[in-house]
């Protein structure tokens, strides 16, 4: 007589279904701490295909092994604030300094912004642009800059040999002329020549009569309550025609709200005062980026100046009757 020894083994629908809610349960947290960790897991490539890649970068920081070079720089603009710079304007002594440094030297810059706009510092090995940012290098942000008489330090060490920049990272500041250079090691630099145009032939003439032509002030445009910050505002040139706020110029009454909006790819302010003078403390944006908007509702009848405090050839002016 023959024996069935094997086992069957049975479970009940609900015994799987809670198997199931344990395992789905699983992967969700499992997938919540690793995702929650994902600016960690991407911070750097893994030290095997760093060296596959031949980044050295991923090494870590460069060693200070060699001496400090003390560098103070200040941020100062033109009268008209087209032309920005280091420490003195294009053709003044100390102009962007050159920082000649060998490798392991480190610098220790001591920022402070004298201008009227606001700004922001870093060291970039890009020969343009305002991107690619040394850790460690940074004063302030684009998004959180310095503003008019504020401070900060950084420090760079120098890796390797190279042309390195410290630049103002406020998008368009360093096509403006705040970049100077940093030479490490025995790195060649092309010197710029200054081409020497002639003087031209002064020919005497006879003087007319000067003709003067009146200039008439722009007329408050109809306002339909919201004015732009334009593409392009961020770049001078804009003032010549006075299309950085549209409308530059409007009319509203007491009590009714007025909004700017920025359609500009750049960060802007709206900021009472002038840039001559300043700012006068009746309204202020603060740094708002592309997208954003602001909005303020004036009581008082007056004119109100206002302008841009990163980029203050940006001027409006609101009428409140």
């Amino acid at each position: 007589m023959s024996h069935d020894n094997s086992q069957v083994y049975r479970t009940t629908s609900s015994r799987v279904g809670k198997m199931m809610a344990i395992m789905l349960g699983i992967c969700i947290v499992g997938g919540a701490i690793f995702f929650g960790m994902w600016d960690y897991w991407i911070s750097e490539p893994a030290p095997v295909v760093a060296m596959m890649a031949g980044d050295s970068a991923t090494a870590g920081p460069a060693a200070h092994t060699g001496a400090t070079i003390m560098s103070s720089l200040s941020f100062i603009e033109s009268s008209d604030f087209r032309t920005l710079a280091f420490n003195a304007l294009p053709g003044e002594p100390d102009n962007n300094p050159t920082i000649n440094m060998e490798v392991g030297d480190k610098v220790v810059f001591d920022i402070i912004n004298d201008g009227k706009s606001f700004h922001s510092f870093g060291v970039t090995i890009q020969d343009e642009g305002f991107g690619g940012i040394i850790p460690g290098s940074e004063v302030a942000t684009a998004s959180n800059p310095l503003k008019p008489g504020e401070s900060g330090s950084s420090e760079f060490i120098a890796g390797e040999d190279g042309v390195y920049y410290y630049i103002c990272t406020v998008p368009g500041h360093r096509e403006q002329g705040m970049v100077g250079k940093i030479i490490v090691g025995n790195a060649s630099v092309e010197e710029e020549v200054m081409e020497v145009i002639p003087e031209p032939e002064v020919v005497e003439e006879i003087a007319e009569p000067e003709v003067m032509e009146e200039v008439m002030a722009p007329e408050p445009v109809a306002f339909d309550g919201t004015i732009s910050l334009p593409e392009g505002s961020g770049v001078p040139g804009c003032d010549e025609t006075n299309e950085c706020y549209i409308p530059y110029h409007v009319t509203v009454s007491a009590g009714e709200e007025i909004t700017w909006s920025n359609d500009d790819s750049a960060a802007h302010t709206v900021t009472s005062g002038t840039p001559s003078d300043g700012p006068d403390g009746l309204f202020d944006s603060s740094l708002f980026m592309a997208g954003g908007t602001f909005s303020v509702t004036l009581d008082e009848a007056g004119e109100y100046p206002y302008f841009c405090m990163v980029h203050p050839w940006m001027i409006g002016i609101v009428t409140v009757e």
